[in-house]
Order: C-alpha cells, then structure tokens, then sequence
C-alpha cells in the first residue's frame, strides 16, 4: 500500500469512527470574514493550524490576497500577487523555475524553492515550477511567529494559498486573455453540484509566450479538479488533484560589467537556444476529512503526497573570477554547461482537533494536532565548466558568447560531466497545541508550543556514503490581544521556531538546524465602519545557522552564521468614501548579518552589520480603482504604483540593485451581465528595472512595457 493510500485508509477510518453530533454548520473562517460581528457566514472548509478566530482577535499581522485583487490585476503567478504585500521581497528564481522570496527579509534555502503551503500542507517543496494562480481562492501572507504551529518555516512568515474548493454552488467561469510578446492565456472553473450529498469542481488552464529576451519563451499547462463528498450531515470529504507540466528556457538573466548595469541590453539572452527547455512536472494529491462533533469541536484530518520532477540542460555565465574572461575583457562572456534531473517526493500526514471550553469565567479555544512529514530530494548534476583563464585559452575552451552581439550556436554544445549525485531525505513527526483564553470581552492572551522531532540522511551516490543526524526541539509561542474598541485592537506576539537544514556540505557534513527567534507588536484597525482595514506592526526577528548556495559546488549549500532583520509594516485595504477601492502595503526592513564570516559563495568576508542580498529596505504597493455606472454596463478604472528600493546584489560586495517605480493602468468594463472586458498596461514608463539577483552575473532585469486584453464570461 502506497503512503498516500494508507493515509487516505487513515482518514477513512476516522470519520467511520467519529461520533455523531449535530449538523456540519458553516463556520467563520479567519480571512472569510473581517469580524463576526458583521454577520458575514462563509460555507467552506476548515483550515488547519487557523482555528475560529477572526483577523482582529489573531496576534499577528495577516495580508490577504483575494479573488478581487487577483482579477484587478489580473494576476496568473504566485511571485506576482506576493509582489502586492510590501513584506514580501524577490529573490534568486533559478532561471525563472520555481518560485523564490523572502518575507520580512529572511528567505529560505537557496538550493530550494521558497516553502509556502497549499491548504496546510508544505507545497513548495520539491521542482514543480512556477505556481499557477488559476486554482487559487486567496492567498494568505502569515507574518511573523508562526513557528510554534506551523512548523519547519521562516521566522518572517508562511505563504498559506488557500485553493477553490467544490461546493454546493452550481457555476463557471471562462477567462481567454492575449498580450504582449505573443501571450496566449485561457482558463475555465465550473463547479456542479450533484444534489446536497457531492459535488465537483473542474479548473484547467493552458498559457503560451514569448518573452521580451530573446529566444525565451514558456508553456503551461495545468488540470486542478476538486472533488466533495457530504458523508451525513456533519462530516464532509475532500478530494484535489495537481496536475501541471511547465516547460520554459532557463535564463540567468542579464549581466553588470564592472559591476555596471545597462552597458548591454536587457532583451539580451546569454544562454543556448540549442539547448532547449527545462521541463518542470508536479502531481499532486490531497485528501481531508472535516468532521463536527458538536457546535464546539471539530476534527480535522488530511494527508497530502506530492511527486515534482525538473529536467534539462542549460548554459549559464561562469562566476569563477579566475574562469570569467568577462572580467578581462569586458565583452566576452564565459560559460558553464549544466544538466539537471531533479526529483522530489513529499508525503504528510496531519490530524487537528479544534474547540472551546470554558474554566470558571475563562473561555478556551484550543487546537491540539499531529503531523507527520516525508520529503526525499533527489538531485543529478551533471555539468562542463571553463578552464582558468590563461594567455593560451580560446573562446571555444571557455564557451564564450559576446555580450554586445550574441551570436547562437557558434561553439558545439559542451557535454557535461558527472558533479552531483545524491539523495536526501527528512522524516519528521511534530505535535502542536495552542490555547487562546478570553480573560476579560476585552483581553485575550494566546500560549502554544510544538515539539518536533527529525531525521535527516544524506546519501552520496556518487562514492555510496551516507550520514545521518537527528534533532529535537520545543518551539514555544505567546501572544496578547487588546480589543479597545469595536474598530481597534491592539497585539503583541513572541516565538521560536527550528528547522532542520536538508542536505550536506560537498565534504559529507551535514548542518546544524535553523533556529529562529520572533517577536512583533502592532495594532489592527477599522475606518468607515470597517470598510477600510488597517494593520501597523513593528517586529525583529534573529535566526542561526543560516545557509547559502555554494557556487563551487552546484546543488550544495554551506553555512554562513547569524541574520537579524527588523522593520515596520502598514497595510490598509478597503472601501474609502466615494466608493473607491484602495489597496496599500508599506514595509521598512532592516536585514543584515550578525556575524563576521567569509562569504562561502565568492571568498570574500561578510562583516556584521552587511545587508542581506535582496531585501530592500523600503517598498510601497498603492493600486485604487472606481466604478462607473454607464447606462446598463459598468466602467471600472483604476491604477496603481509599485516602488522597491536598492538592493544588496551581490554577498559580500558594494555591487547593488537600483531602486525601481512602476505605474500600472487597468480597466474593466462589464459590457452585459456576466461578460466582461479587462485590459492593462504594465510598466506604463518602461521603466528599466531588475527584480533580484544571486551575482553581478546573475541578474534578473523586468519587464519593459507591457499590455493585455482579456475577456471573462460568468455562468
């Protein structure tokens, strides 16, 4: 019996074996509703690790991106909605193949994609690919502690994409869009119910384009149906599949000579057309079983198996100072070769109770859960690197290619020879509880923990050694709430959390765990009768035994010591008078090194006090739009501004990223009930700008001006 087989059976079995209560009834869920005050009653499906609380009585800032802003800026990829949420900072994307950020300036492994979640369960994990927007309902930005629930994340917060589920609502949508650099884009959702007692719900997507650098392009391809079984009238039954394929051309982007940007142009691609696209292939499954004892308790159990796989070759700049002819020179670009199958494997298994009971004059609200964690990466490197550059070296030893003239295909392609070979693996169990007590109707404090325990192996198949090492801890969390007011509340949080570090050293040594610490303070408020939202929060976060990739050895990481990052966030979204929607996000962040070490990437020495690469320290999202009632039909027009300040572009270097300003313009005009027509211009001043990058050689520039035109029908 396969593992999500047996997790399945698990689930099964315990619903057959819950008790029987009252009706499964609908339930506020947190996001779904701003407060329960507003009588807002969402049908819907629990989510895990959330519990029954409202986003004013939850001790930690909290951004939501929902269908609306999705739709207003007609959004298909996770990186691009995440850019809304000032917090939230690019990072070094893989050539554009998987999806990369750091939220409130820490980021995750580099060899990794960024860990966010998919109803719960750790979906980043693995080669899958950029995520698809086009099976999302909203996605949830959880700031700050989170670790005590969570579990084996980052201290500045966890992505949750909270995914359309089936329902008992019988309707469709259709979206066919088109664009700049020969964009083709078409996606459909239609959810049917089948009486009171099922329902299924089909969403697929298919996007095809070019790119404004040339010789790159994409296609996608992705079938997301979810399925929901009533078993009685309190328990339910829910069933999704991933299915998605990606193919695209790896581009490491753009380079800064004599750490200079724009001495070549942006559209200039530097890699191999010959070499053809990376493939990126997710399937995924995920089983939950949602049972209500009584109006008070609930039982949550799921399980999830994930398998991605990523395949290709790709030609990429050299960063080797000593290999580089780029920096002899300044026109002639030398390059590696590389080749890459990698594999993951994901598995969980997970069980929540959720409840209240009172103490005396104490109210509780408790969540008590389980979970259980595989995940095996499997990596084959192969790869052709040039030689030191010396007085007899040629252009053809060192892959050259001219970045002033690219010329395609003038050198055979380099075959590229054995570098990595291994398989690593992580087994974890954690067991989680939190109690949130109402003191006063005013004063509520909240006190978790979570215990895990895990086991990480590292197989080198190339010489068949392996190491093993095994880690234990308790991440304990705390926070308060103060409700002042019906339109005001006022919080504080602190938490711990630990994850322990996947892989080895190329020498074999496997590394220390992660630990982290979290604290925050803030307010939540309301404005024009809660029309408009607002969250102000001021937070520091230190975490140890951080990482960074090794570029002498591709797919290894090493450790660099300690961050710290602090900052200040204002989020306000909403209705202002005169009908105006209003979307805003400031953040101010402080990242840096806490620790002098030499920088493993580039040997050269990284001084307490540095910035971290990719973090600005100032970042503003503003969008506002309008309706028009024009006759029968419906004029919506808006804009919005995106400002990203200068970035570390390099560890261990001055060489950084300029700050940024993009202006958007977007309408939508609802011509007859149900149809609409939405068009938008993207970079309306062609601004030049780049988004992240790992080296002066590796930078990703944005895209120039940009506009598309799409029609939505509603059934």
């Amino acid at each position: 019996m396969s593992r999500f087989a047996f997790g399945l059976v698990s689930m099964l079995l315990a619903g057959t074996a819950a008790t029987p209560g009252t009706a499964w009834a609908d339930q506020e869920q947190p996001g779904d509703a701003l407060e329960a005050e507003d009588n807002i009653i969402v049908t819907g499906q629990r989510q895990a690790y959330r519990g029954d609380f409202t986003l004013r009585e939850t001790p930690q800032a909290i951004t939501q991106i929902g269908q609306e802003q999705i739709d207003a800026n007609n959004l298909t990829r996770l990186t691009d909605a995440l850019d809304l949420s000032a917090s939230v900072a690019r990072q070094n994307n893989f050539g554009g193949l998987w999806d990369a950020y750091a939220v409130r300036g820490f980021a995750g492994d580099e060899n990794l994609p960024s860990g966010y979640l998919v109803n719960g369960f750790n979906g980043g994990r693995g080669f899958g690919g950029t995520r698809d927007v086009a099976g999302v309902e909203r996605i949830e930005i959880l700031k700050g502690p989170n670790a005590a629930l969570f579990g084996r994340g980052e201290p500045g917060g966890t992505v949750n994409i909270v995914t359309k589920h089936a329902d008992f609502d019988t309707r469709g949508r259709i979206n066919v869009q088109a664009g700049s650099f020969d964009r083709r884009r078409a996606d459909a959702d239609v959810n049917i119910a089948i009486g009171d007692v099922a329902a299924v719900r089909l969403i697929g997507f298919y996007e095809k384009s070019d790119s404004f650098r040339r010789t790159v392009g994409s296609e996608r391809v992705g079938f997301l149906p979810s399925f929901l079984l009533k078993l009685g009238e309190n328990t339910t039954i829910s069933y999704d599949l991933e299915l998605t394929r990606q193919e695209a051309d790896f581009d490491r982007g753009t380079v800064a000579i004599g750490g200079v940007l724009g001495r070549v142009s942006r559209r200039a691609f530097f890699g191999e057309p010959g070499d053809g696209p990376i493939e990126a292939d997710a399937t995924g499954h995920q089983v939950q079983l949602d049972h209500k004892f009584s109006e008070d308790w609930s039982l949550l159990i799921g399980t999830q198996y994930r398998e991605t796989r990523l395949e290709g070759f790709s030609t990429e700049p050299e960063l080797a100072t000593a290999r580089q002819r780029l920096f002899r020179d300044g026109r002639s670009l030398s390059r590696q070769r590389r080749f890459r199958l990698y594999e993951g494997e994901h598995f969980v298994l997970r069980g929540e109770i959720a409840g209240r009971f009172a103490t005396g004059g104490l109210t509780h609200r408790v969540l008590l859960g389980v979970d259980y964690d595989e995940f095996d990466n499997s990596q084959l490197f192969l790869r052709f690197r040039p030689p030191s550059i010396g007085a007899a070296t040629t252009a053809l030893a060192s892959n050259d290619i001219d970045v002033f003239n690219p010329v395609y295909g003038r050198f055979p392609l380099p075959a590229p020879g054995p570098q990595t070979n291994r398989l690593d693996q992580q087994r974890a169990v954690g067991t989680y509880v939190q109690d949130q007590i109402s003191i006063t109707d005013s004063l509520q404090i909240r006190l978790g923990g979570r215990f895990d325990d895990i086991t990480v192996e590292s197989l080198n198949r190339a010489n068949n050694s392996a190491v093993s090492r095994s880690y234990n801890r308790f991440s304990p969390q705390a926070g308060i709430v103060y409700t002042a007011s019906p339109a005001v509340s006022f919080y504080a949080a602190y938490g711990e959390g630990f994850r322990a570090n996947l892989g080895a050293t190329a020498a074999g040594r496997l590394f220390d765990p992660e630990t982290s610490k979290s604290a925050e303070i803030g307010a939540k408020f309301g404005l024009f009768g809660d029309a408009l939202q607002g969250t102000v929060s001021l937070f520091t976060l230190s975490k140890s035994n951080v990482l960074a990739a090794d570029p002498a050895n591709p797919g290894f990481s090493l450790p660099i010591g300690k961050a710290r990052s602090r900052g200040l966030e204002f989020d306000l979204m909403g209705k202002l008078p005169g009908d105006i929607d209003l979307w805003f996000s400031y953040a101010f962040v402080d990242a840096e090194a806490r620790q002098d070490v030499a920088d493993l990437n580039f040997g050269l020495p990284i001084r307490r006090g540095d910035r971290l690469i990719n973090i600005p320290r100032q970042t503003l999202s503003l969008q506002a739009s309008r309706g028009f009632d024009i006759g029968d039909t419906r004029l919506t027009i808006g804009g919005g501004v995106q400002h990203v300040g200068t970035r570390l572009g390099e560890t261990g270097t001055a060489f950084e990223l300029p700050d940024y300003t993009l202006v958007r313009l977007f309408a939508a005009w609802e011509v007859l009930e149900n149809v609409e027509i939405f068009a938008d211009v993207t970079n309306f001043f062609d601004t030049v700008y780049y988004t992240n990058s790992f080296s002066q050689l590796w930078v990703q520039p944005g895209t120039p001006r940009a506009a598309s035109v799409a029609l939505r029908l509603s059934f």
